[in-house]
């Protein structure tokens, strides 16, 4: 039995910051609630076309691998390994992984950006979809129904605020696009 998962979140920041963001893959630990105790274990990267990337930061696009490992439940002492495949990248736009190996049968998050002017304040609408379907036929859905459905929410949740609490500490020089460097006319 499939499920799905959807979210919406504004930010008060241009899309190419909280793009710039959220495909730095050293960002996405920060985003998971301390007590799963997330970290990369591997990454692949395969960066996206060079023409748009932002200088110095590293960038997960098409083709990325990363492996992340963590614990699935509080305060339970075993941590579980979720691999997961860039599958879909649009610069400023969206991006969207799937899972190649990992605690769920079927997992696929998309993340959309859309820039919003609000009388003249640059604005970034983040939309979430995940579907995702469990292991285990019934006894998947009863976990679902008891654990897993609450604990995404939680996820989720607490990622909102971190990326409130994030930006909010970022220097508003940071928020601004950085001018791409025109190529020069030849004489």
């Amino acid at each position: 039995m499939g499920y799905s998962y959807h979210t919406e979140q504004w930010l008060p920041y241009p899309v190419e910051a909280v793009f710039a963001f959220f495909t730095n893959p050293d960002n996405l630990p920060a985003l998971m609630p301390a007590w799963q105790q997330a970290r990369i274990e591997k990454a692949a990267l395969v960066p996206p076309p060079a023409a748009s990337a932002s200088a110095g930061s590293a960038c997960a696009g098409n083709g990325t691998r990363l492996t992340l490992s963590f614990r699935p439940f509080r305060h339970l002492p075993f941590r579980v390994r979720r691999e997961a495949e860039i599958t879909d990248f649009s610069w400023n736009g969206q991006f969207c992984d799937r899972q190649v190996r990992g605690p769920f049968a079927w997992w696929y998050h998309c993340h959309r950006l859309r820039p919003v002017d609000r009388h003249g304040m640059d604005m970034t609408l983040i939309v979430d979809h995940v579907e995702y379907e469990l292991p285990f036929g019934f006894v998947g859905s009863l976990v679902h129904r008891l654990f897993v459905r609450r604990q995404i929410e939680e996820i989720f949740s607490f990622r909102q605020r971190q990326l409130s609490q994030i930006f909010s500490r970022m220097p508003p020089e940071s928020h601004r696009p950085q001018p791409q460097p025109q190529p020069q006319k030849s004489a």
